[in-house]
Formats: structure tokens, sequence, C-alpha cells
């Protein structure tokens, strides 16, 4: 069977606790390559909410879809980061696709919130303070999103 084409829109997800440790995981094809959730759209008509709780239960076992009980704690931080595809991942995009838009989220979740990796996509996970998380990512975008994270949900923290 071919495996279709991924669309060039997706999801990043920060998921943090309240006391701002953020989660990272380790990527399988790349394993120096620590990151938040992220991935694409199945379908272009998958609207982004639903593309990013699918995308959390399938990297890390949390479930935040619509009735569940951390589904109030997504919010869409309405933020896009629009990127050259990285070469080592382009083949994945139909021919001449060389950017992605990527629209960011947020998750809280309780301390202590379980999580399963999918051994197909992910080796190792970690809970760190945001900015030593920010510091970790690969993604110039991801650590971006972790360093507004105080910004974006209103605490105030010395520089």
């Amino acid at each position: 069977m071919v495996k279709p084409y991924k669309i060039p829109l997706s999801v990043l997800v920060v998921i943090y606790t309240p006391a701002l440790d953020v989660l990272l995981i380790r990527r399988a094809d790349a394993t120096d390559f620590w990151q938040s959730v992220t991935g694409s759209k199945d379908r272009a008509s998958e609207d982004f909410r639903q593309t990013a709780a699918r995308e959390v239960r399938e990297e890390t076992g949390i479930d935040c879809a619509s009735g569940t009980t951390l589904a109030s704690g997504l919010r869409d931080w309405g933020l896009e980061n629009v990127y050259d595809i990285y070469p080592r991942w382009q083949h994945r995009y139909a021919p001449g696709v060389t950017r992605n838009t990527e629209h960011v989220f947020g998750l809280v979740v309780p301390p202590g919130t379980p999580v399963t990796l999918n051994p197909r996509e992910h080796t190792a996970s970690q809970w760190l303070p945001w900015r030593e998380a920010a510091d970790r990512c690969f993604s110039p975008s991801n650590a971006e999103a972790i360093l507004m994270l105080p910004k974006l949900i209103g605490v105030k923290f010395a520089a």
C-alpha cells in the first residue's frame, strides 16, 4: 500500500503542568531531537483542535479529546509558525511542497499525568522546567512556544 503524502498543515502541542513543567519526547527517527507533541492533519477537513487531541493521544496516551476531563485544558494559543520542511523529512510531502504551517496549542495536565509513548514515534519522555525544556528542543518554533508559556497563560516570572 502506498502511504499518502503528509498534509503541510500541522499542530504543535506544548503539554505542561500548573507548575510549568513541560513534557518533552524524544523522536525515534532522530534520537538527539527532543520536542513537544507535533503532527499533521490526517485529512484537510480535520480541524486543528481535533488534530491536536489526536496527536496528543497517539504520541503520549493522554486523552484530551472533546468530552474528556482534560478537554478544557487544551487551549488554542492563536499562533502559527510557517517554516521550511527539514530536508530529512521532505520525502513525506508531495513534490514541490517545501513549507509547513504549524498551529500552536497548549495542554495543561495535572502533575503525575502518566505518559505512554508510541515506540514507533518516540523513545523517551521527560518533564522539565519550562526554561530547561525550551533549551532542550531541537526546533526553534517549539522552543519559542515554550518560552512564551508564562505570558500565554498569564503567569509572571522574574527574568
